[in-house]
């Protein structure tokens, strides 16, 4: 099993409906969990990768309802560290 989170964020909050919808979408085998983080307007994912893939989840999500703006990275990459100014050349 290759567990693997995809992240999402929406545009409107999901009505009663679909969350109905997307809890039904964690009956398919291969989700593992999904949460919401309202205050970011983004949805996560957690699929076994061996079972399902990014395309499918989306899929999944889409069909339920859920009106997907973009593909969120999980992490960002640290800023890159400055280079230190080099030494004036002592007189």
């Amino acid at each position: 099993m290759t567990q693997l989170d995809v992240l999402y964020r929406y545009a409107i909050p999901p009505t009663e409906a679909v969350a109905l919808a997307v809890a039904r979408a964690r009956e398919v085998y291969g989700v593992r969990r999904i949460s919401f983080d309202e205050a970011e307007k983004s949805v996560r994912v957690e699929y076994d990768a061996t079972r399902l893939n990014e395309a499918t989840i989306h899929q999944l999500l889409r069909r339920a309802g859920l009106d997907i703006i973009e593909r969120l990275p999980m992490y960002t990459e640290p800023a890159p560290v400055a280079e230190p100014a080099p030494a004036a050349a002592a007189k």
